[in-house]
C-alpha cells in the first residue's frame, strides 16, 4: 500500500506537517507505527502508561524533537484531557489518532476475575472511547482527521482464554462503526484493524514452540506478521489514500479470519502454488 506524506497536508499548526497521536506507544505495534508516522513526514506524541521505557523508546527514535514521549493511562478521563493539552502546547494540532494501547488476561472463563475482566475493559474499551472523544474533538474542530483504533482477530474469532480480551476487542469493532458513522459528518474518518499474531516481543515470549507451530498451520500465509506491517495498513488509513475508507475493519492477518474452520492437512494437500 502507498500512502502519501504527512509533509502534503494543508497548512496549519506550528509548520504546517500533521500531528499523530498514537496510544500504548512504548513498544510493540504502537512503537512500529510511531516509527511510521515520522518516517512519513509527521510529528509524533507517543503516550504510554510505562513512562521508563516510553521514554528510552522516544530517545532511541532519535527525532529530532518531532517525536514528544507523554505519560498517560488511556482508561483515566483526567489524563487523557492533559495528555490532549500536552500535545495541544507542544504541536498545536492533531490529525490522526491511533487507539493501540491494550492488556491482555490470558485465563479460562470460570477463572477470569471481574478484576481481571474490568482492568481489560478499562484500557481496551473505555480508553478508546476517551482518547477518541477527547483527541476526536481536535479533529472535529478542525473539519478534518482520521482515527485507526487497534481491535484484534479476537475480536472476530472466539478462541480459547481470551474471554476478557476477545470481547474487549469485539466491543472495539462495533465502537469503531458507530465513531465512524457518527464523527464522519465533522470530515472525521474512523476504521479499525484486527491484527493476527504479531511477532512481538510479548508473543515471543508467551507463545511456545507448539503454539507458533499452531498457528503457522492455521495461517494461509504460514507465518507470523510483522509489526512494520501492521504499521503500514494503519498509515495507509490515516493518509488521503484512504480519504473514502470509514468505518471498515482490516484483518491484518495472512488469511488467518478468511480460512474459517479450513484444515492445514488439507491445505497442505493442495500442493506448491503454480
Amino acid at each position: 500500500m502507498s500512502a502519501a506524506p504527512g509533509a502534503q497536508a494543508e497548512g496549519g499548526g506550528a509548520d504546517g506537517r500533521r500531528v499523530a497521536v498514537v496510544t500504548g506507544a512504548a513498544r510493540g505495534i504502537g512503537l512500529a507505527v510511531a516509527r511510521w508516522f515520522l518516517e512519513h513526514g509527521h510529528r509524533v506524541a507517543l503516550l504510554d502508561r510505562d513512562a521508563a521505557t516510553l521514554g528510552a523508546a522516544v530517545d532511541g527514535l532519535a527525532s529530532g524533537g518531532d517525536a514528544i514521549a507523554v505519560h498517560c493511562d488511556v482508561s483515566d478521563e483526567a489524563e487523557v484531557e492533559a495528555a490532549a493539552r500536552e500535545v495541544d502546547a507542544r504541536f498545536g494540532r492533531v490529525d490522526a489518532l491511533v487507539n493501540n494501547a491494550g492488556v491482555a488476561v490470558f485465563e479460562h472463563i470460570q477463572k477470569t476475575s471481574f478484576a481481571q475482566w474490568r482492568e481489560v475493559m478499562a484500557t481496551n474499551l473505555d480508553g478508546v472511547f476517551l482518547c477518541t472523544q477527547v483527541f476526536g474533538a481536535r479533529m472535529q474542530a478542525r473539519g478534518r482527521g482520521a482515527i485507526v483504533n487497534v481491535a484484534s482477530i479476537s475480536g472476530l474469532r472466539a478462541s480459547t482464554m481470551r474471554v476478557a480480551y476477545g470481547t474487549s476487542k469485539a466491543a472495539v469493532i462495533h465502537l469503531t462503526k458507530q465513531q465512524a458513522v457518527e464523527l464522519s459528518h465533522f470530515g472525521v474518518r474512523v476504521n479499525a484493524i484486527a491484527p493476527g499474531p504479531v511477532d512481538t516481543e510479548m508473543a515471543r515470549l508467551v507463545h511456545t514452540p507448539a503454539i507458533r507451530a499452531d498457528y503457522h498451520d492455521a495461517i494461509p500465509l504460514a507465518r507470523y506478521g510483522g509489526m512494520p506491517e501492521m504499521a503500514e495498513v494503519v498509515g495507509f488509513l490515516c493518509s488521503d489514500a484512504a480519504s473514502y475508507v470509514n468505518g471498515q475493519v482490516i484483518a491484518v492477518d495472512g488469511g488467518f479470519d478468511a480460512a474459517g474452520v479450513g484444515l492445514p492437512t488439507l491445505r497442505r494437500d493442495l500442493g506448491p502454488a503454480g
